[in-house]
């Protein structure tokens, strides 16, 4: 889903959190409560009060999946762009330690605001 070397830009569309929370919920610690849901076709981010977690979902059956988590104290950086009046996207740069950036980009339906405010409170 994310290709750390090439920086490839994925599109994600605010989903309910119970179409994703199954899928990491072994994943999730003690006291961690999920902020946000994003899919793009079959892969999806989440927003923890803690890290944001990826997945790549692969294979033809989706059943081999791909899950990596960023905690939010290795962001260094990070950008929000909110849509406009022809450009319907909002995109998301996250520049992590040791990794480099990282651009998310979401459908206009996304508060991308909100999203820049959340990282905010848990980045500083």
């Amino acid at each position: 889903m994310i290709d750390f070397k090439n920086n490839d830009v994925i599109k994600l569309r605010k989903v309910s959190e119970d179409s994703v929370v199954k899928c990491i919920s072994p994943l999730l610690i003690k006291g961690e409560s999920v902020i946000g849901t994003y899919k793009a076709i079959r892969d999806f981010v989440v927003f923890t009060d803690k890290r944001l977690i990826t997945a790549n979902i692969q294979g033809v059956t989706g059943k081999k999946k791909d899950f990596t988590t960023i905690p939010y104290s290795k962001i260094q950086v990070f950008s929000v762009e909110t849509s406009g009046h022809f450009d319907m996207e909002s995109e998301l740069e996250l520049w992590i330690s040791g990794l480099g950036k990282i651009c998310l980009e979401f459908s206009g339906s996304s508060d991308i605001l909100d999203i820049g405010r959340m990282i905010g409170e848990c980045c500083l």
